[in-house]
């Protein structure tokens, strides 16, 4: 049977933590935002079963640690670590990472996107 691949996404995840290089953002943890899209090929059509697709529980509970781990002074850090995270998956072949600081600037977010594929 053919490849089948899907874009598993995780949209919106909010976590408090310390990013940024500037004095406020030093002082201690803010609100991110943090979105990831995985494009996963899998050899067939998954049955319906857990363990024939990436889990998200374990992308969501990788970012969260990523964010209790200690602060990060830039969003492409943070954006680098999540995709590392999706990569552990061999089945991943492709990541989107985005973050977002919804509350440096009252009328703006100010974020960081990356795209990565396997190989």
């Amino acid at each position: 049977m053919a490849e089948a691949t899907y874009t598993i996404r995780l949209d919106g995840l909010e976590v408090r933590m310390g990013l940024g290089i500037h004095e406020a953002e030093l002082a201690g943890p803010q609100r991110v935002l943090v979105s990831v899209a995985m494009t996963c090929a899998y050899p067939a059509v998954p049955e319906d079963r857990i363990d024939q697709v990436v889990d998200y529980d374990r992308i969501r509970e990788g970012v969260l640690a990523i964010a209790a781990g200690g602060h990060v002074m830039l969003q492409e850090v943070l954006c680098e670590r999540v995709a590392a995270l999706c990569f552990a998956d061999p089945r991943v072949v492709a990541v989107t990472v985005r973050s977002a600081k919804p509350d440096i600037y009252p009328d703006a977010e100010i974020g960081c996107e990356i795209v990565r594929t396997r190989g």
